[in-house]
């Protein structure tokens, strides 16, 4: 195997690889650059509406063969809550409720678990949770982005207004398993068999939970922008980023450097 110089490399999903419902300029061409380099590389996404499994789908789609490993908030949740919990009411999209089939109690939980329900979160759903977090039950939380775009629909609110709102009512503080938390970066790192405290590249399109968090673990971090941040960032920006990069073929340029 071709041996590389380059740290391992974890690529956010929404906003660098997949545009909505469409694949990124120069997403193949990404792809098989990082194949012909050995360069390690894992996919992971804050995303709580979809499993790794079903994510696949959207390169076989596009016609894009991808050899990487994946992993999204709602699988590392599930993997964090079965190995502590017997009981846990989950609140999310169908096809997440199936991950916890086998701890899935929705009336006397140990644990409360919020996912992304999309336009189907309602009163009723979001006092529920509040009865079980005011009554001692603690909250794990699959993300806590404040907002998503979608071409369709624009800027939509995420579930981390949503989980903001339970704790303030409940004045309680959930355990966060997504991004930012240092627990996703370093499972993500895991599922490519490097260790903690490793050096490691990000690319991501948010500073908050893409960019910045990764300094804290021996991460550098490149800002693209093709998704939720828009060029140029705005002049009193007080930590800027690594490395920028407009789209994929410039991230590829950035890579190159570590050849």
């Amino acid at each position: 195997m071709k041996k590389t110089n380059c740290p391992p490399v974890l690529i956010d999903l929404d906003g660098v690889l997949r545009l909505g419902k469409s694949a990124a300029p120069g997403l193949g061409e990404f792809l098989k650059f990082l194949e012909r380099n050995s360069i390690k590389a894992a996919i992971i996404s804050n995303t709580t509406q979809s499993s790794a499994k079903s994510l696949r789908k959207f390169f076989d789609e596009k016609g894009v063969q991808l050899n990487l490993p994946m992993l999204t908030a709602a699988d590392a949740t599930a993997g964090y809550i079965k190995t502590r919990f017997k009981k846990a009411a989950v609140f999310a999209m169908p096809e997440i409720l199936e991950l916890f089939e086998d701890v899935l109690d929705m009336q006397n939980p140990e644990v409360v678990v919020m996912g992304d329900l999309g336009k189907e979160w309602s009163f009723e759903k979001l006092n529920a949770i509040f009865k079980f977090a005011h009554g001692n039950i603690p909250v794990v939380a699959m993300q806590k982005n404040k907002f998503w775009k979608t071409p369709e629909d624009g800027l939509l609110l995420d579930l981390g207004a949503f989980v903001k709102a339970i704790e303030y009512a409940a004045d309680v503080e959930s355990l966060l398993i997504g991004k930012p938390s240092p627990l996703y970066f370093e499972q993500g790192l895991n599922v490519m068999g490097v260790a903690k405290g490793e050096e490691f590249i990000m690319i991501g399109d948010d500073l908050t939970n893409d960019i910045y968090p990764v300094s804290e673990l021996n991460g550098k971090g490149i800002l693209i922008y093709t998704g939720k941040t828009s060029y140029p960032l705005p002049a009193d920006t007080k930590r800027l980023p690594d490395f920028e990069a407009m789209n994929l073929i410039e991230a590829i340029e950035i890579l190159k450097t570590y050849l």
